[in-house]
């Protein structure tokens, strides 16, 4: 005969119910899971007849000028050769911006620098440089120790074409 009440009887089956319960529901989230298993693990498959090949991805495509294109359109190279020039030893130099920017085909004569060395002759904090795309928008890039990482942006040109505010240095070289 049952020893207790019956509703202890009835939480004691629950109990005893739950580990069962939870070995089902993930028996079927694993099987669930299970995809085509006709083929190996790490054979790749072959295109369906007739079906098109993916497109690369877009880690796989390298960044390019689009001439014709916004400034929006144009960031990811900007931002790409900011990037490369912050990982080189020549990431505290002002002018390794603009000859890589220039290199990669951006216009020199839209381009702004400020100074990358202070008054005193320390290296600067933060180094900021702009291109003046189109007639109303910039790409902007900063680096130095006080940023961290590159950052890139696109931001609205100021008066007369300019991207920067304050004092910049020639680019004459």
């Amino acid at each position: 005969m049952f020893r207790g009440s019956p509703a202890s009887a009835a939480v004691s089956r629950r109990r005893s119910a739950r580990p069962l319960a939870l070995a089902a529901a993930l028996s079927v989230l694993l099987l669930a899971g299970c995809s085509d298993i006709t083929a190996p693990a790490g054979t790749p498959s072959a295109p369906a007849p007739g079906a098109q090949t993916p497109a690369p991805t877009p880690s796989s495509v390298q960044p390019q000028l689009v001439p014709d294109g916004t400034a929006a359109d144009n960031l990811p190279l900007f931002t790409a050769v900011t990037a490369q020039v912050w990982a080189s030893e020549q990431r505290a130099s002002g002018r390794a911006y603009i000859d890589a920017l220039a290199a990669a085909g951006f216009d020199r004569e839209r381009m702004q620098i400020t100074e990358d060395v202070s008054t005193v002759g320390n290296s600067a904090e933060s180094v900021q440089f702009s291109l003046a795309w189109g007639e109303q928008e910039c790409l902007i890039g900063q680096v130095g120790p006080s940023t961290g990482e590159p950052a890139t942006a696109v931001m609205p040109q100021l008066a007369e074409g300019r991207c920067l505010i304050g004092t910049t240095r020639p680019i004459d070289w």
